[in-house]
């Protein structure tokens, strides 16, 4: 296993002060950083489109379409719905059909690019995980809560100074 550090555009002396804050804030998730390496990675698949939603992909495994995201956070059709603000059955007719749900779209491209941007500061394969976890950044209240009551800007702001090294 190799582990890499995170480094950030901060001096040296802040960042003692940043991984106590990220340890107090944000728990081991956002401490555990490393190089994924061939054996982390899924077998390589070719994503679909769904015809009519861009930059919403399927993935086919073991002969199961998935949404390309859901599949990445290894979350439920229930889970992954909250997140996204969309039925199971919505997530399970653009599965299964490949039919677009214009429903799905914002907030799946809002999401996957959330993803994105904490895959920079965070072990990815955590995700899934955190989005559900209790977070003391938020008094307590999980991320999946904090994107539900529609304060993902709250989210953003996380990143940012993760990104930047800024204490809490």
């Amino acid at each position: 296993m190799h582990v890499f550090v995170l480094v950030l555009p901060v001096a040296a002396d802040r960042i003692e002060g940043i991984r106590s804050y990220v340890m107090a804030n944000e728990g081991p998730m956002a401490t555990n950083i490393r190089r994924k390496t061939a054996r982390d990675e899924k077998p390589a698949m070719r994503p679909t489109e769904v015809r009519g939603l861009h930059g919403v992909r399927l993935i086919s495994r073991q002969g199961k379409s998935a949404l390309e995201l859901r599949d990445r956070l290894n979350l439920t059709q229930e889970d992954f719905g909250r997140l996204v603000d969309v039925s199971v059955r919505t997530i399970a007719k653009v599965e299964s059909d490949k039919k677009k749900a214009e429903s799905l779209q914002r907030d799946y491209l809002e999401l996957t690019r959330l993803c994105d941007a904490l895959d920079e500061v965070v072990d990815s394969s955590a995700l899934g995980e955190w989005f559900y976890a209790p977070n003391k950044r938020f008094s307590g209240s999980k991320p999946v809560e904090i994107i539900e009551r529609g304060e993902i800007d709250r989210l953003w702001e996380l990143v940012y100074r993760l990104r930047s090294g800024m204490p809490g």
